[in-house]
């Protein structure tokens, strides 16, 4: 899908609730405000008009970390795999690049999302974080003067000139090519972020420069790290998410943000 069509690709399903897969979903704004702060965020409450919740466990688990994903897809498709009936791998949050923020299902309860050769064991590292996955089509292949995705090279993303789309990078696992994540998106993660780390009491702690894009390096140290993090800290290979396309400056900025009259979290 090109790029400057995803905008109406994810009004579609802002409209009519369908996924990719064609199951349909009952989209409802929610408003909350953040702990301790006077700032409100919107969710859409996406729930299946079947009312199917076998994408996920109904357990709860107390929260230790959040991690950051990208889908590698579009809106309609990343919806439609993360809520696949009786396959649990889904999250409770999917960041479109509207900036709408859609809540499949409560973060109190799991769903797998990290892989079965996850550092620390796909089970116990899944039910003790909170997944929050970006829709992002991850990296792309430089085909001449286009770039497309890894699912076809007929599925042009962006051209060369249309920088806006797409960040050239030192190589990372490979790949020099990431799809930008867009301010919407930035500005609904920041909320989110804030509202999630105070509500389960998570610290606002980030990996130092030199670990962000490196993987834990043990079952221990994943266990005890607390705070915010993405899925390339529990996979040595095979996974590229968030990727150095992603601003953490930016992001830590406004999760650090001192906000008038708000308590401190972490």
């Amino acid at each position: 899908m090109k790029a400057s069509s995803i905008y109406q690709h994810e009004k579609s399903f802002r409209d009519n609730g369908i996924d990719s897969f064609g199951k349909k979903f009952i989209l409802t704004p929610e408003t909350v405000t953040i702990p301790g702060e006077s700032t409100k965020l919107t969710l859409l409450d996406c729930r299946r008009d079947n009312n199917d919740n076998s994408f996920y466990y109904q357990e709860v688990v107390p929260k230790k970390r959040i991690v950051l994903h990208f889908t590698a897809g579009y809106l309609k498709g990343d919806i439609a795999t993360l809520t696949t009936p009786y396959y649990h791998v889904s999250v409770p949050f999917v960041v479109a690049r509207s900036g709408d923020i859609y809540n499949p299902w409560a973060s109190k309860y799991w769903s797998y999302h990290l892989g079965n050769t996850a550092i620390g064991g796909n089970t116990e590292m899944s039910s003790s974080s909170i997944a929050i996955e970006i829709s992002n089509i991850g990296f792309l292949i430089k085909d001449g003067k286009n770039f497309h995705t890894i699912y076809s090279n007929d599925d042009i993303y962006c051209e060369q000139g249309e920088t806006g789309y797409y960040t050239e990078v030192a190589a990372y696992r490979g790949q020099k090519y990431y799809a930008t994540f867009t301010n919407a998106q930035y500005r609904s993660l920041i909320l989110l972020l804030r509202y999630l780390t105070a509500r389960y009491n998570i610290p606002r702690v980030f990996l130092s420069p030199d670990k962000i894009f490196e993987p834990f390096a043990s079952a221990e140290e994943a266990a005890n790290f607390s705070g915010i993090c993405s899925h390339v800290n529990f996979r040595p290979t095979g996974k590229w998410d968030i990727g150095p396309a992603f601003n953490w400056k930016k992001l830590m900025f406004g999760v650090w943000k001192p906000v008038a009259g708000a308590n401190p979290v972490g």
